[in-house]
């Protein structure tokens, strides 16, 4: 992800660790930031969702998420982002992937980061699961997976904008 941003911009956000300097760096681009996205790693996936994400008509695989936006994900060796990856066809997402985090105590800490950005607004947070937590001390071990949704694929397919036009079950439709 880092290396397409520093393509489409010329920001290289592997040398950025202050969020006030990535901040500056969004506002000087003209992104808005909502309250929740307080962190270089949510600036940095507001600068590919913005910058590059359209324009990945090829098929292409994005890896390397900021920690923050992959909340269930795996650490990767450099601790700011993860083991994940993405499978992008004419700019959108068809695909999604990563290793599982399996250690307890990382993941009660995202959890509860994740809390913290349900206060400030993110709709999208998850919420704690202590269940989980427990299961995950007893041990789990290495796992992960990749979801393509059928979905996803029929847009791509049908060249829909829209993924409530290729919904198989209307019921999620607008009325």
């Amino acid at each position: 992800m880092a290396d397409l941003i520093l393509e489409k911009t010329g920001v290289d956000f592997r040398k950025i660790y202050n969020f006030e300097e990535a901040k500056k760096l969004a506002e000087s681009k003209g992104i808005k930031l909502e309250k929740h996205k307080n962190t270089v790693g949510h600036v940095m996936n507001e600068f590919f969702e913005e910058f590059c994400e359209a324009e990945l008509i090829q098929p292409t695989f994005v890896y390397s998420y900021p920690i923050e936006v992959s909340p269930l994900t795996k650490k990767g060796k450099d601790p700011r982002y993860t083991e994940r990856f993405e499978l992008f066809v004419n700019g959108k997402e068809l695909a999604n992937a990563y290793t599982e985090l399996n250690d307890p105590f990382d993941q009660k800490e995202r959890f509860l980061a994740q809390l913290k950005a349900k206060e400030l607004g993110d709709d999208e947070a998850n919420e704690m699961d202590n269940d989980f937590i427990e299961a995950l001390e007893y041990g789990m071990p290495p796992a992960g997976g990749i979801g393509m949704g059928i979905d996803r694929l029929v847009m791509l397919l049908t060249n829909q904008e829209n993924i409530r036009e290729v919904i198989l079950f209307p019921m999620m439709k607008d009325r």
